[in-house]
C-alpha cells in the first residue's frame, strides 16, 4: 500500500481539503468524522477521483473508548500510518467568561484537547513499532498564541494544543517522529458557522472586507510539512491571510 495518512475531522473544512490534497498525491487515506453520510460520500469521491484506497471510520474523538477501539481494530495493512493529522476541533460561542456556556467549554476541551490526546496516544505506538519515524501534524490556531476578548476557553484549548505539541516533539525525538503544529488565522470554513451555532449572517460577517485563508491553503501547507526530507521538521507554523497580523489586528 502507498503511504498512509490518518485525518480526523475529515468531513468538512481543513480536514476535507487535506483529504483531497493527500489523496491527489497518492496517499491512502484513513478519514474520520462523526457524520457517517458525509464520510461515506467523501470516501467514494476520493476513491473515484484519485484511484487510491480509503478507509472511512465513523468516530467522535471525544469518546476515548471508541478511539482506542477504532485504532485497535484497524486492518493490519492500515496500521502503517505515516502521517497523523489531528484536525478535529471547534469553537463554540463568543461570550465573556461570566456569560459563557459551561457545556460549550466541555465540548471544546473534550474535542480540541482530549480528542487530540486520545488519537495520538493510540497511533503513536504504531509509529514507534514500525521504527520508520513518521509525522504528527496538530492543527492549532492563532488563538493558541494570544488570548483575545471573549475567546476564553477556546483560546485555552489551543494554547494546550501548542504546549502538547512541544511536549510530544521532545518526548518522541528518540523515535524520529516529527511533530508539527500549524496555527491558522482567519479561514473561511464552517468554523464561524459552528461557533455562532448556525447563525449564517453573523458567521459570514467574520470574513467580509478582506480575503481570508481557504481550507486548501492549510491543506497545501500540511502536505508541504509532511513531505519534507527526513532530516527536516517544521516545528511551529503560524499562517494568516495577508490582511491579518495576529489575533488582534485585521485590516478590512
Amino acid at each position: 500500500m502507498n503511504k498512509i495518512v490518518l485525518i480526523t475531522g475529515a468531513t468538512s473544512g481543513f480536514g476535507e481539503a487535506m483529504a483531497h490534497k493527500f489523496a491527489s498525491e497518492g496517499y491512502a487515506c484513513i478519514i474520520t468524522g462523526r457524520r457517517e453520510e458525509k464520510l461515506t460520500t467523501l470516501s467514494q469521491l476520493l476513491e473515484q477521483q484519485y484511484n487510491i484506497a480509503v478507509l472511512p471510520v465513523v468516530l467522535d474523538v471525544q469518546n476515548k473508548a471508541a478511539v482506542l477501539a477504532a485504532v485497535h481494530n484497524l486492518p493490519l495493512a492500515w496500521q502503517a500510518v505515516d502521517v497523523l493529522i489531528n484536525n478535529a476541533g471547534l469553537a463554540l460561542g463568543r461570550e465573556p467568561f461570566d456569560e459563557a456556556d459551561i457545556c460549550d467549554w466541555d465540548t471544546m476541551i473534550d474535542t480540541n484537547v482530549k480528542g487530540l490526546l486520545y488519537v495520538s496516544k493510540a497511533i503513536v505506538p504504531l509509529m514507534i513499532g514500525r521504527k520508520k519515524g513518521g509525522i504528527i501534524i496538530n492543527i492549532g490556531s492563532i488563538a493558541g498564541k494570544e488570548v483575545y476578548k471573549d475567546g476564553n476557553v477556546y483560546c485555552a484549548t489551543k494554547h494546550a494544543v501548542d504546549a502538547i505539541s512541544k511536549a510530544m516533539r521532545i518526548d518522541l525525538l528518540q523515535h524520529a517522529i516529527k511533530v508539527t503544529v500549524i496555527h491558522p488565522g482567519a479561514a473561511d470554513t464552517e468554523f464561524s458557522k459552528v461557533r455562532f451555532k448556525g447563525n449564517v449572517p453573523k458567521a459570514a460577517a467574520v470574513y467580509q472586507g478582506y480575503e481570508p485563508l481557504l481550507a486548501t491553503d492549510i491543506a497545501n501547507t500540511a502536505f508541504y510539512c509532511a513531505t519534507l526530507p527526513p532530516h527536516v521538521c517544521i516545528n511551529d507554523l503560524v499562517i494568516t491571510p495577508t490582511a491579518q497580523a495576529n489575533s488582534f489586528y485585521l485590516h478590512k
